[in-house]
């Protein structure tokens, strides 16, 4: 696989942390930041996934009112709590 030098200023107590993951674990910083950073970028595609089907969701109307919702909320901390609004 081909790869880049990616470079960042990091704080330093954060550079502490990643450096005694990386002993603790026998890895190298490199290790740790490569499976760190790859973890965000997955969650964050996950994340624009999720959004674009939400917006879907909303475009085709399938939402769920406000209120709906929120005496749903109220109602948790009641003796009856109402049924997951859908």
């Amino acid at each position: 696989m081909l790869t880049k030098v990616l470079t960042a200023h990091v704080p330093i107590p954060l550079v502490d942390k990643v450096d005694q993951i990386a002993a603790r674990m026998e890895r190298s910083r490199g290790w740790v930041v490569k499976q760190a950073l790859s973890a965000w970028v997955d969650q964050e595609e996950l994340r624009r996934r999720m959004t674009l089907d939400a917006m879907t969701d909303v475009d085709a109307g399938q939402v769920i009112d406000h209120q709906a919702v929120q005496a749903w909320a109220d109602s948790l901390s009641t003796d009856q709590p109402l049924p997951v609004p859908r």
